[in-house]
């Protein structure tokens, strides 16, 4: 089961203005499931995006990217569970233009303004005939308030839907903030790692909205691994409708900027966590704080040497303070000039490793009661500088080997 994630209400999740949201069970891979989302959007509504920087791009993320970069307005997102179209070559590139030109043709706009999403299997055909067929229920569904409905139609091996909401006052207005995000294996940054949607009815400019979506990116999605296989088919967009009653833009120098820019981080943050709370078979929920580095890079290339580490990995799983394993990702990290004496390894509060070697009032049994906790913090202190960064991470249990070998029967 997932780590400590609380059960998601519907009404926990606010409307936005300016968005409605219909699902629909198409039946592209399973029958009797949710598997078809369109999200409708009003005119003049502003869509930013980032997506994943893996060679072997999907179809989708080919088309969406084109279609946000010359299109004057984006009318709707269409996204699509239990196929990743992939892999795919020139088919899936045209299945995904079809699909958008369906769906435009239903909301009476240009293909052009309709960005598609995929997840799910990879290298097989698009069953574009089910979602083009899906797509008038999905229209037909359209609410404002069907965000639970739709966190719940982009899951694939997620076993909770994931989703938030968060309010901000500027200049006296309420400023609504609501996200949705798929993602349970697969999971590993190079640029945001699932499938995410935050939503705000700010006013804000183009330009400024899509130099946020990477800020958000880079301190939410970018620091989340569960298995380091970066999809093929990330992607992370953030919409703004000014829909709100705020009399102007929000400026870059303004501190409403700040403000807003901050809270849709912390959305994104808790969303990054849920994915990794619900990383395919994880017991643990694990963050891998390393401190006092000379550099981020320096700090982020130990913190994902641990976290990749399937000896690590495992060994919180089994509760079994195997420490060793992670003093060997911290030497293997890559730092050439690193000095191992001057490093300091905690387990929580427990001092675990100093001057090269075990520390000297350590303990197994103290590792053992961090190890058998849900939630535990690594830190690695390296002392080089003032530089930090955390990332967060799950164990390898039984249950992802699995969940991946079963993953396409």
């Amino acid at each position: 089961m997932p780590v400590n994630i609380p059960p998601l209400l519907p009404q926990q999740l606010l409307p936005i203005r300016g968005i409605s949201l219909g699902i629909a069970e198409a039946g592209i891979k399973r029958p009797d499931r949710k598997d078809l989302l369109v999200i409708a959007l009003d005119d003049n509504v502003k869509v930013a995006g980032v997506f994943t920087k893996n060679r072997f791009c999907a179809a989708p993320v080919i088309v969406a990217k084109a279609h946000l970069s010359a299109a004057s307005s984006i009318r709707a997102l269409v996204i699509n569970t239990g196929n990743a179209n992939a892999g795919t070559g020139e088919e899936g590139i045209a299945h995904a233009r079809v699909t958008c030109t369906a769906l435009a043709k239903l909301l009476g706009c240009e293909p052009q303004q309709i960005l598609p999403f995929s997840t799910g299997v990879i290298m097989e055909p698009l069953p574009v005939d089910r979602i083009i067929a899906g797509m008038p229920r999905a229209v037909s569904e359209l609410k404002c308030d069907n965000w639970f409905a739709a966190a719940q139609a982009i899951m694939t091996t997620d076993i909770v839907p994931k989703g938030i909401s968060s309010q901000i006052q500027i200049n006296g207005t309420t400023i609504t903030i609501t996200g949705i995000a798929k993602g349970s294996g697969m999971i590993h940054p190079n640029m945001a790692t699932m499938l995410g949607y935050i939503a705000t009815d700010a006013k804000i400019s183009q330009s400024l909205l899509q130099e946020m979506v990477r800020h958000v990116a880079d301190h939410s999605f970018n620091r989340i691994t569960v298995d380091g296989d970066t999809s093929t088919n990330d992607a992370l967009v953030l919409i703004a409708t000014g829909k709100a009653n705020h009399s102007q833009e929000i400026d870059r120098k303004s501190p409403e900027f700040n403000l807003l820019q901050d809270t849709i981080t912390e959305v994104a943050v808790k969303l990054a966590q849920m994915i990794v709370r619900d990383g395919e078979g994880a017991t643990k929920f694990i963050t891998v704080q390393v401190e006092k580095g000379s550099t981020q890079q320096e700090c982020a290339q130990v913190a994902y040497a641990i976290a990749h580490s399937p000896l690590v990995k495992t060994a919180f799983f089994a509760s079994d303070p195997n420490l060793g394993r992670i003093l060997a990702a911290i030497g293997y990290a890559g730092i050439d000039d690193l000095d191992v004496n001057n490093i300091e390894l905690y387990l929580n509060e427990v001092l675990v490793a100093e001057q090269g070697g075990r520390a000297k009032n350590y303990c197994e049994e103290e590792g053992q009661r961090v190890m058998k906790q849900s939630e535990i913090t690594v830190r690695v202190i390296l002392n080089r500088g003032v530089a930090t960064t955390s990332i967060w991470t799950c164990d390898f249990s039984y249950d992802y080997v699995k969940i991946n070998a079963d993953y396409r029967s």
